[in-house]
């Protein structure tokens, strides 16, 4: 059985969409659950409308509250996340799947994606080309290489890992996969199977300023592992230096002797 889980938040425009490219999947969920986290705008009276689909509704705790409630209240063995601005194409969830019957042993996966922003189709950068598989955490250091829309993980490595972190008020996805990839193996199906859309207002990669800040702390965490700490430091030095140049760039003295100190002392 697979659990589909959609946060969202004042996303009137696109949230039916993508409700109904769940929906429209060759192989059915067995339940498609919205977690309305505090909307304000119309949202709640369009999911409202809407058939087949469970809706939990909780103040405003941010996303990584709204999917651990969805989480919690899946009854599937297999976990699949949308974000309400993204869309799937109509086989995503069967050609997921069938990979996960071949591969047995493979317990998380992801599809490519195609990049929509302000409503036009845009070529991704090589380096956000989704290309690797396997145990990818080295990798994923740098840079975020799982999309949430993206994925399929068995429930067990979330009992295994544990859910998103809600201390991080963004790149609570990377804290995430940081802890899976440590310890699994990432599948990936090399075909765009979903639609990424970009260029809100309201994502938070534009709400916050200095990004690096929170996978900094993601990075922490695996910091004392005797196998991969010389990576995690290294990377974790490049992010500081990355917030100093910007910190020193908008005459933030509190953040450059925040992470010189940090850099220093690792």
């Amino acid at each position: 059985m697979i659990s589909v889980i959609i946060p969202v938040f004042n996303r009137e425009k696109t949230i039916k969409r993508a409700i109904e490219s769940v929906k429209n999947q060759t192989l059915k969920a067995h339940e498609i659950i919205v977690v309305n986290d505090g909307s304000t705008d119309n949202t709640l009276n369009i999911l409202k409308s809407i058939e087949e689909i469970k809706v939990i509704s909780q103040e405003n705790l941010g996303v990584s509250a709204a999917r651990n409630a969805g989480i919690e209240m899946a009854k599937g063995e297999w976990i699949a996340f949308l974000d309400s601005d993204d869309w799937w194409f109509e086989e995503k969830l069967e050609k997921q799947m069938n990979f996960h019957k071949k591969h047995p042993d493979i317990l998380i996966s992801q599809t490519d994606e195609i990049w929509i922003k302000n409503g036009i189709q845009i070529n991704k950068a090589k380096r956000f080309r989704k290309k690797l598989q396997g145990k990818i955490f080295k990798e994923s250091l740098q840079m975020c290489h799982i999309s949430p829309s993206a994925v399929m993980i068995h429930r067990s490595v979330f009992e295994d890992v544990g859910l998103f972190d809600t201390s991080l008020p963004a790149c609570e996805d990377y804290d995430l996969w940081l802890r899976i990839s440590k310890k699994y193996y990432v599948g990936l199906i090399d075909e765009p199977l979903i639609a990424k859309t970009g260029g809100h207002e309201d994502q938070l990669s534009m709400k916050y300023w200095g990004m690096d800040r929170f996978r900094i702390k993601a990075m922490l965490k695996h910091i004392n592992d005797p196998n991969l700490k010389q990576e995690v430091i290294k990377e974790i030095k490049r992010k500081c230096e990355i917030l100093i140049n910007g910190a020193k760039k908008r005459g933030n003295t509190a953040i450059i002797e925040e992470y010189e100190k940090l850099k220093n002392s690792i």
